[in-house]
């Protein structure tokens, strides 16, 4: 199995890897708009924090293989109350013409405070592990 960690002190402390692959599944785990502390980015623009989490998590994808086209399952979590129109718009625009199945849930709580959106996704890859990008 190939992983990608991104550094964030939450993979370290609860002992996961951003993004793993199996063969040709590749899996990445809940992502959000964290800055180098841990804070979110972009407060109360759940919008941008969707833009944001969804290219980290292509990132580490990609580090494994998977392309944007090959993504097949998309989650967003939203914060109860949080505005959902503009994370389900940018879906829209970061998967057009891709259109893997999703689905959206509202949560009671995200962590850290003030995160409003955490994303998964999941692929099948059809490019190679890229040299340097994992552990074993």
């Amino acid at each position: 199995m190939d992983r990608v960690r991104s550094g964030s002190r939450f993979e370290e402390m609860a002992s996961y890897s951003r993004a793993a692959r199996l063969g040709d599944v590749v899996a990445v785990s809940g992502t959000a708009a964290l800055d180098e502390s841990g804070k979110a980015l972009f407060p109360g623009d759940s919008a941008n924090q969707t833009r944001e989490a969804f290219q980290r998590a292509l990132d580490a994808a990609e580090a494994l293989g998977a392309r944007r086209e090959d993504v097949v399952r998309t989650r967003i979590y939203l914060l109860a109350g949080a505005d959902w129109l503009g994370p389900i718009k940018v879906h829209g625009e970061i998967f057009a013409g891709v259109d893997p199945a999703n689905t959206t849930l509202s949560v009671a709580e995200l962590i850290p405070e003030d995160c409003l959106v955490e994303v998964e996704l999941d692929a099948i890859a059809s490019g190679a592990v890229k040299s340097g990008g994992h552990d074993a």
